[in-house]
């Protein structure tokens, strides 16, 4: 079942069930964290570019670890998340030029 959030600029975001096993399949300490995932999109810390367009919302999921949340706006209506991860590489994330706040 495909499960949807809110961006920052009030874009339906989806999360399809495809997306989902495909995170946790990499990142299995994420099993239990996709209500976050989502909060991370509707409401994160802060957005980064990404690349080829997209966009990677940051919200701090423990101390000194972050989860990054990467998705892409089609339009003004809708979207999709590509992946999400968490990381601990601040210095590889704060290279990129920041959208928000």
């Amino acid at each position: 079942m495909t499960q949807t959030t809110i961006s920052k600029n009030g874009v339906t975001i989806r999360l399809p069930e495809e997306r989902w096993e495909h995170i946790t399949q990499r990142h299995q300490g994420l099993n239990n964290q996709k209500e976050f995932v989502l909060k991370t999109i509707a409401d994160p810390e802060r957005i980064l570019d990404a690349n080829e367009g997209a966009l990677m919302a940051v919200r701090t999921l423990a101390q000194a670890k972050v989860l990054v949340v990467v998705y892409r706006e089609i339009d003004d209506n809708d979207g999709f998340i590509i992946t999400a991860f968490p990381t601990r590489r601040f210095n590889s994330l704060n290279k990129r030029r920041q959208i928000w706040p």
